[in-house]
């Protein structure tokens, strides 16, 4: 033991542990977490882009529209805005030109109709400043908010949480997102939707109760807003029930048109 020297000790014990290392490094990989399945990412198309945009959550605002409010038994002039929320997996892409089918919900009898302008971020935060608020908006689309309305009625009834109405397969149908670089901001502008040729739903935008700043303001107050977040601005008044078989065309002024055949 004299006669080793102290080099050959150091020389020794450092082989000894990357040996060590070596043998752990392959445990400690096969021990990485593994998920049990895919679940497939939500995504909208980008019109003249070949990336997508990522659904990280869907928020609503709730009668927006001063008549829709009226029509719904609220009073515009006192009620503070309110939101729900609907499954990311709820989106349904609809192309431009395309009459997509849309499935007729299970449990309903009594099926409507919502247009939409959809505002779609690319960052967030929280307590974002109104005038600020705008500078988080990645682009626009079209889209529908299908609600299932007599269950949503039938709980409201009973003062429970009226998800069902609201949340499930199919429910936030969307046209492909615009930049806001191609379309600007949208403050005004004809917003329509039309059930067999027949328009029901005929409005501004301008009429909004609280506009799509003021909302991004309202829901950071409550919630870390992020990138992939998409807020449905609310809708006109004069929604009503659709039945299989019928088409509609949805038109927003500075958007191409958005359709869905119900199947």
């Amino acid at each position: 033991m004299d006669n080793i020297d102290r080099r050959t000790i150091l020389t020794t014990g450092a082989l000894a542990l990357a040996g060590a290392a070596a043998q752990t490094a392959p445990a400690r990989a096969q021990s990485a977490p593994k998920t049990l399945f895919a679940v497939p990412a939500v995504t909208i198309p980008i019109v003249g882009a070949s990336e997508v945009f990522p659904v990280r959550r869907i928020y609503c605002i709730g009668r927006n529209y001063a008549a829709h409010a009226i029509e719904r038994g609220s009073d515009p002039t006192r009620e503070p805005p309110f939101f729900f929320q609907k499954p990311t997996d709820a989106i349904q892409n609809v192309g431009i030109g395309e009459v997509a089918e849309h499935p007729y919900p299970s449990l309903t009898k009594n099926y409507h109709h919502e247009v939409e302008l959809v505002a779609a971020l690319k960052s967030g935060g929280t307590n974002i400043p109104a005038d600020k608020a705008l500078d988080h908006v990645y682009g626009y689309a079209v889209g529908l908010d299908m609600t299932r309305r007599d269950l949503q009625n039938a709980q409201a009834a009973e003062k429970k949480p009226w998800e069902i109405g609201k949340s499930f397969d199919h429910a936030a149908v969307i046209g492909p997102i615009h930049p806001v670089s191609k379309t600007g901001h949208f403050t005004k502008g004809a917003i329509s939707l039309a059930v067999n040729g027949t328009v029901r739903q005929n409005s501004d935008m301008d009429k909004m109760i609280w506009s799509v700043a003021e909302q991004i303001a309202k829901l950071s107050e409550a919630f870390e807003l992020k990138a992939g977040d998409i807020i449905y601005s609310g809708t006109p008044e004069n929604v009503g029930p659709v039945v299989k078989g019928d088409v509609l065309l949805c038109k927003l002024q500075g958007l191409p048109d958005m359709s869905i055949r119900i199947v």
